[in-house]
């Protein structure tokens, strides 16, 4: 008697499932279509950027393998356009190439690429802070004091790998412009910040121990 219940109760539940997609083909049809799409859609953006992130590889190599080779005549318009690109990988490399050569004078043109980077461009956390120290100390000796604390205080509110590095840059800042005190502050927090670069650590013990330690 169980047994004829249990095969009744699957023969139920077999007709009523049968039923559902008898009644309900058009609908299941429109949801397995549309799903194709996405999968399809996501394995073609995913060729996309494999292909895009390829070009940018070697549109960058050759700019950089031209100007070793004492071309210069392209080499500033291509890193341009690479920045231009956001490009997670490239972009930054690109900008640390003007940088490092110093193929650019304009420093509100450098500035504006910085920007690019920093809030347009999807980066990792300590990319993006890597990127927003170097800003600052490119613009040290020429803002002011509420400029390069603007600039670094993402870093210095958080627990970046570069904070003390940031900290450092402040210290030695307010140093130069005669500013002891507030110099002196920096370095300690230096010295009380976990995970501080042990040479960074080193350089400000230093400093607090010869020159402040009134």
């Amino acid at each position: 008697m169980d047994e004829d219940l249990a095969i009744i109760d699957r023969s139920t539940r077999n007709q009523k499932i049968k039923d559902f997609f008898v009644n309900n083909k058009k609908l299941i049809i429109s949801i397995s279509f549309v799903i194709i799409l996405i999968v399809l859609g996501l394995y073609s953006y995913k060729i996309y950027q494999d292909n895009h992130k390829e070009q940018l590889s070697n549109k960058y190599n050759s700019a950089i393998i031209q100007h070793q080779n004492g071309d210069e005549s392209v080499i500033v318009l291509i890193m341009k356009e690479i920045i231009e690109e956001k490009d997670p990988s490239y972009s930054p490399l690109a900008l640390y190439y003007l940088l490092d050569n110093n193929l650019i004078d304009n420093k509100d043109e450098i500035n504006n690429f910085f920007n690019i980077l920093i809030k347009k461009t999807s980066l990792e956390t300590e990319i993006k802070n890597l990127i927003i120290y170097k800003k600052a100390l490119f613009n040290a000796d020429t803002i002011d004091e509420n400029g390069i604390l603007e600039i670094l205080n993402p870093i210095i509110n958080s627990n970046s790998v570069w904070k003390s590095h940031a900290l450092y840059l402040l210290a030695e800042y307010f140093y130069s412009n005669e500013e002891k005190q507030k110099s002196k502050e920096f370095y300690n927090q230096i010295l009380n910040t976990e995970n501080a670069n042990s040479d960074i650590i080193k350089e400000a013990q230093k400093r607090l121990n010869r020159d402040l330690s009134e």
